[in-house]
């Protein structure tokens, strides 16, 4: 409206220009000139001030930030097949610290996570991440490996037994592709090397992970828990992970692939299957899944040396693993308490390769605590020739151990 009045004012002065004195109309003209001009200077300074604060906005919903998060957790366990553990009335202990790193800036995504129990200090993952578009994203990294069940084949604290030979919660480092839909979940990743760099990664001890990954070929003159003579590592793995969902249930498969190398050649390649499926039936949840595993040496052996929570243990070179977990989710208003989650897991590894007749067992009867922050896991855990119940998968033993386990911990 002011542009108007001014411009009608000037065209009034310009009609009667001539008639009038002209030095003064020019002068009047100019005038009015400069008024016009500094009014677009000033509607065009208030645009940009509006172009910046929606810059702003747009920067902040980009923008999330990255957040500190972690956790720290302690645990008690009673050992019927440890004698001085039974004869203290079982033992307390710090479990791990923890540190966690998530948030997004500029459109790229960071999740990270350091871990600082007694006896060790490692990665538990570290990636950066890129949204494509509404259903694709891109990760690269140290990330899961996307094998079986997601996020885990198991409710427990013990996980299922396919962790034990690296097949559940699996990190390592390489490069991953998600599309996920209401309906379909693919995931495709390419790994270079495990998370502590293959063969040849600086590290101090190569037993120091919190993965299970192989980390040598058994001699037939080593013990169970010996370190390697022969050190080899994993190297060049697809792992391929698709699955299926109907209206409460998740139906999946998977595939792994891979070379084995020492320190200047291949040595053999692994491969691993799973059919696998995840249902939830309003409160009930069911994970069911069987898994197929194959380390391939080009010189044959029964067992493999694998790392993990500063020790080294064995496993059969090739197995078969079924499992059958069901949960029920109870609400509650106990004080803080929120909601118990009961549960049995059970886990057979059977069809061993070499002489190991006898087959690993566990099963894990607990519930799952939320109260705010704390949360808490309480296991009682039958089991044979299961590591961290008194056995381990190389074993060829017939005894059933029991351990009842209570691990809490604060989360922020």
């Amino acid at each position: 409206m002011k542009f108007l009045a001014i411009t009608l004012v000037i065209m009034s002065f310009s009609s009667s220009c001539f008639s009038a004195d002209d030095e003064e109309l020019i002068k009047k003209v100019n005038q009015l000139e400069i008024e016009i001009q500094a009014l677009k200077d000033s509607v065009s300074s208030a645009d940009k001030e509006v172009d910046k604060e929606v810059d702003k906005e747009v920067d902040k919903k980009e923008d999330t930030g990255i957040k500190l998060g972690g956790a720290v957790r302690f645990q008690y366990s009673y050992e019927d097949y440890n004698d001085d553990n039974t004869s203290r009335g079982g033992d307390l202990d710090f479990d791990v610290f923890r540190l966690d790193l998530n948030g997004e800036v500029g459109g790229v995504i960071l999740s990270a996570q350091y871990r600082w129990f007694q006896y060790m200090n490692v990665i538990h993952h570290a990636w950066a991440g890129y949204d494509f578009d509404e259903k694709w994203q891109g990760q690269i990294g140290i990330t899961r490996v996307p094998f079986g069940n997601l996020n885990y084949n198991s409710h427990n604290y013990f996980f299922s037994s396919n962790y034990y030979v690296g097949l559940e919660d699996d990190y390592d480092a390489g490069i991953k592709f998600i599309r996920k839909t209401d309906e379909h979940d693919l995931r495709i990743a390419f790994f270079f090397t495990d998370e502590m760099g293959g063969i040849d990664g600086y590290v101090d001890d190569r037993s120091d992970r919190y993965s299970y990954d192989i980390v040598g070929v058994r001699a037939n003159d080593e013990g169970i828990y010996d370190e390697p003579q022969s050190a080899a590592a994993e190297h060049n793995t697809i792992s391929l992970r698709y699955a299926y969902q109907l209206s409460n249930v998740e139906l999946g498969f998977s595939y792994l692939s891979g070379d084995l190398r020492d320190s200047s050649s291949s040595i053999g390649e692994r491969t691993a299957y799973a059919i696998h499926s995840d249902a939830q039936f309003d409160r009930w949840n069911v994970k069911l899944q069987y898994t197929d595993y194959e380390y391939d040496f080009d010189e044959y052996s029964p067992s493999i040396a694998v790392g993990a929570y500063s020790f080294y243990d064995s496993i059969p070179s090739e197995a078969k693993l079924y499992t059958v977990n069901v949960a029920y989710l109870k609400p509650v208003e106990f004080g803080p308490i929120t909601s118990l989650n009961f549960y049995n897991n059970y886990n057979l590894m059977t069809d061993k390769s070499g002489d190991f007749n006898n087959d690993t067992i566990m099963n894990v009867l607990g519930v799952a605590i939320s109260a705010g922050g704390l949360y808490t896991y309480v296991d009682f855990v039958r089991a044979k020739n299961q590591p961290f119940v008194g056995g381990t998968m190389a074993g060829d033993s017939d005894d059933w151990q029991t351990r009842f386990n209570i691990n809490f911990g604060y989360y922020f």
